[in-house]
């Protein structure tokens, strides 16, 4: 799948491919210490090999995983995961390297990803899961005007232990998406 989109002047998003490999890579390898602590699979990626296996996985399935670029240089990730067809609802899912955070690149991101998911995808609900600690994550969804459903406790195994996540969703029938 080729698609790449212009998010902004400055931000692209692209489906993530094998040619990603060694900047999905290069991103978790430099950025350890800041990703460690909210991500679970940052210490058992250990070389490109596990990489590409995770993009060698993401293309075979029919989530959507795309790429985020700022001004041409790997940003992060951001795309969909436990996906429900039937249901038209998935969960969307990010991540930044350290020196992107705070810029505004993952809530231009999401906002064009939320309108895309249900502008073109038909996609009823979106939900966004994040560890009720991580404050900046959780920021977004709420400053994106998501609604807050509850906590799921204990809902994530992070190197600290088990997280509780806070839930958050937006439907296709929601006025904020329709703004961005």
């Amino acid at each position: 799948m080729d698609i790449s989109f212009p998010v902004s002047e400055e931000i692209t998003l692209s489906a993530i491919s094998l040619a990603d490999t060694a900047d999905v890579f290069h991103g978790i390898d430099s950025n350890r210490e800041a990703l460690r602590e909210w991500l679970p699979f940052i210490d058992p990626t250990e070389k490109e090999e596990d990489t590409r296996a995770f993009i060698e996985h993401c293309l075979s399935t029919p989530e959507l995983t795309f790429v985020i670029r700022r001004n041409g240089e790997f940003a992060g990730l951001i795309g969909t995961r436990d996906t429900d067809l039937a249901n038209h609802k998935t969960e969307i899912g990010y991540w930044l390297v350290e020196k992107y955070r705070g810029k505004g690149v993952i809530t231009r991101s999401l906002k064009f990803l939320v309108t895309y998911l249900f502008g073109e995808r038909e996609m009823n609900r979106i939900q966004i899961r994040a560890a009720v600690s991580n404050t900046k994550s959780r920021n977004i969804p709420e400053k994106l005007g998501f609604t807050f459903e509850g906590i799921e406790r204990e809902g994530e195994l992070l190197i600290s232990g088990f997280a509780n996540l806070a839930h958050y969703s937006m439907l296709k029938s929601d006025k904020a998406w329709q703004v961005f």
